[in-house]
């Protein structure tokens, strides 16, 4: 039976799967399809990857394709863009987006500008998974959000997909993509399942937002954990308030037009993403909708995110700096 995704895409058959699983699917039908395509990383082979993602992919595409690294991201970063540079499609782990900061050299003025520097003619299809996010007491060094570093930086693009359906899509996207894609997998959620199209030519747009579900009195534009969060209290709150939800899925390029629409609808706006505040993703969307559907607002645009500090390791602060329902509540309450 046919049945539509959020993002209007029709797919033939479904099977539920955690995130976990749909980005393994995504990588294995991905290796499958494209002989130039491999992934490398710490410990993603034999080990199956420090967060179980990669599994036993190893054992179906062998060392060769499925390469474990030394610990040394500038080193393998580097020797990623080299590959892309000659005609290969590499897939790279970084264990914590933290440690990309290391390899920075590499994605700023190697993986970014190749293909600008070159006017056009060198091409950089490499893929970037990482993972982000507090919840597992993992301490600063191994918490942080990162993505807006990536989604400000020309040259690149980044998507944060908050469902196990958004993870397969975007993942094959950014594979197939001749630019590097970043793409950044909150590990607070990877347990988290939902119906996921198994047709390996299922793919979501880079750059195309998904209205998870509609509403008339507000709009929640979340990422990551915060789409769950999200959800879980429109639903709580139906018959009292109308909550429409959207999971950007990408934060460059942005689906702009989708939430103008929203918003033209609701009048009025959340935007939760487990970021800091200050000079954000939050602040991009504020400044898009500002600048083109002000006239649509009837309140004030409400942020909900992680306060200007580190992720604390005791797990009683931890909980207090990360963003959840209560903290979506109470800027519902404060615009309706």
């Amino acid at each position: 039976m046919s049945t539509e995704t959020g993002t209007g895409q029709a797919v033939s058959a479904t099977e539920t799967m955690t995130i976990r699983e749909a980005i393994r699917e995504a990588l294995r039908e991905e290796l499958a399809r494209d002989e130039d395509a491999f992934l490398m990383g710490e410990d993603i082979g034999t080990f199956g990857g420090v967060l179980s993602v990669t599994g036993d992919l190893v054992d179906d595409f062998g060392e060769e394709r499925v390469r474990d690294t030394p610990i040394s991201e500038a080193g393998f970063m580097g020797a990623a863009v080299g590959a892309a540079a000659t005609g290969t499609r590499p897939i790279v782990e970084i264990m914590f987006s933290d440690f990309l900061g290391v390899c920075a050299e590499q994605i700023l003025n190697q993986m970014a500008k190749n293909r600008y520097m070159f006017g056009g003619k060198a091409e950089m299809p490499v893929t970037v998974r990482t993972t982000e996010g507090g919840g597992m007491g993992a301490a600063s060094q191994h918490s942080g959000t990162i993505h807006t570093w990536f989604a400000h930086l020309p040259g690149v693009m980044a998507v944060t997909p908050g469902s196990a359906r958004a993870a397969k899509g975007l993942l094959k996207s950014a594979i197939r993509s001749d630019d590097p894609v970043f793409f950044f997998e909150n590990k607070d959620i990877y347990e988290q399942e939902g119906e996921v199209p198994t047709d390996e030519d299922y793919t979501i747009p880079l750059g195309q937002a998904s209205v998870e579900r509609e509403g008339d009195d507000v709009t929640v534009v979340a990422t990551q954990r915060c789409v769950g969060e999200s959800l879980d209290l429109a639903e709580e709150l139906a018959g009292e308030t109308s909550v429409e939800v959207i999971d950007l899925q990408s934060l460059y390029p942005m689906d702009t037009e989708t939430l103008l629409e929203s918003v033209e609808k609701t009048g009025r706006l959340i935007v939760a993403d487990e970021s800091p505040l200050s000079y954000g993703t939050h602040a991009e969307v504020v400044a898009r909708v500002q600048e083109r559907g002000f006239f649509s607002l009837d309140a004030p645009i409400q942020r909900v995110g992680v306060p200007d500090t580190h992720i604390p390791f005791s797990p009683a602060l931890e909980r207090e700096v990360m963003p959840d329902a209560d903290g979506i509540q109470a800027a519902i309450d404060r615009v309706v």
